[in-house]
């Protein structure tokens, strides 16, 4: 477990490294995911040797949002006056993160001639 979580952390500081580095605008730790998947796909068998401490990681997730709902009850006069706002943010961008999801799903399944993006013949 603690060599796979040595790997995470090796592509996580790649990642960062690489987008500092060269000043991309895109997250290193984004970066280190694109290389861990490579990885995977070069070689499964690391992929399968990580697993359960993948999802052991992902099972404990919840736990890193706890720092966030201590930011929030310690800024409740700001969430009081600015309530409505954040709310409508908030939502306004939940969906449409949603939406850009749903057209990223037609596009790949049209482009790829899925059958779930055929419209539906009447017989």
């Amino acid at each position: 477990m603690i060599r796979n979580i040595a790997v995470l952390l090796v592509f996580q500081l790649a990642g960062e490294t690489l987008a500092r580095g060269l000043g991309l605008t895109v997250p290193g730790p984004v970066l280190g995911l694109a290389g861990l998947f490579a990885l995977f796909a070069l070689r499964p068998a690391v992929a399968d040797r990580m697993r359960e401490t993948c999802r052991g990681l992902l099972g404990h997730l919840s736990l890193l949002f706890v720092p966030a709902g201590v930011g929030v009850t310690a800024h409740l006069t700001t969430f009081g006056a600015d309530g409505p706002a954040l709310l409508a943010a908030l939502v306004g961008s939940t969906v449409l993160a949603i939406l850009a999801g749903v057209f990223a799903f037609l596009a790949v399944a049209r482009l790829t001639g899925s059958e779930a993006a055929e419209e539906p013949s009447d017989g």
